[in-house]
């Protein structure tokens, strides 16, 4: 089976791209949510802890999302150190996900951070889903309910589409100008090509 990711910078619509992928009886695994998921784990929260200190904790002991956003985002070496928490372990959840789901042709990552972290070496395909950025910013403002300036901050922290466009194996525009399904379908057929070849 092959392993491919999708990325794309925030606002770019990874997710309506996967529940098409997911219709076509693909299984996907949301990196994001499955991060998330760490922060009910002691040892996990202890890391946390250390690093961000206890002013993100909430009184019942779980984390104050929008407080750690806040500063992760907003500090570069910060957010490096977190992932180096919780990549590991989410790499982890994936080969043993992706061993559950060995029958299909191929499975798919979305994860918002696959080549900032050199992650794509772990997959044999790519996929870009991208769009301009003025229609990230506007897609994001609206989803998150927050500002222009919060939004170029997360920004800051992903890496330019142009660089992203270069390295990915394939490229998914989402930015309303053209059909998203014949392409995916494209992407797709193509997969299931090489899933064949490479048995």
């Amino acid at each position: 089976m092959l392993k491919v990711a999708l990325t794309g910078n925030m606002g770019s619509g990874k997710t309506v791209v996967c529940r098409f992928f997911e219709m076509l009886d693909i299984p996907v695994f949301y990196a994001d949510i499955e991060a998330r998921k760490l922060y009910s784990n002691n040892e996990i929260l202890h890391k946390v802890k250390a690093l961000f200190g206890e002013d993100i904790f909430i009184s019942d002991g779980s984390i104050n999302k929008k407080k750690l956003a806040s500063k992760v985002f907003s500090n570069k070496k910060k957010l490096k150190e977190l992932n180096n928490i919780l990549h590991p372990e989410v790499h982890k959840m994936f080969d043993q996900w992706a061993k559950e789901n060995v029958g299909k042709p191929y499975c798919i990552q979305e994860a918002a951070i696959i080549f900032e972290t050199g992650g794509y070496k772990r997959f044999d395909k790519t996929i870009l889903v991208h769009a301009p950025e003025e229609i990230l910013i506007e897609r994001v403002m609206k989803r998150d309910a927050i500002s222009r300036r919060e939004v170029l901050d997360r920004l800051k922290n992903q890496m330019n589409q142009e660089k992203l466009k270069d390295l990915a194996s394939y490229l998914l525009p989402n930015d309303n100008s053209i059909l998203l399904i014949p392409r995916i379908l494209e992407i797709h057929s193509k997969l299931n090509h090489l899933s064949k070849k490479s048995h």
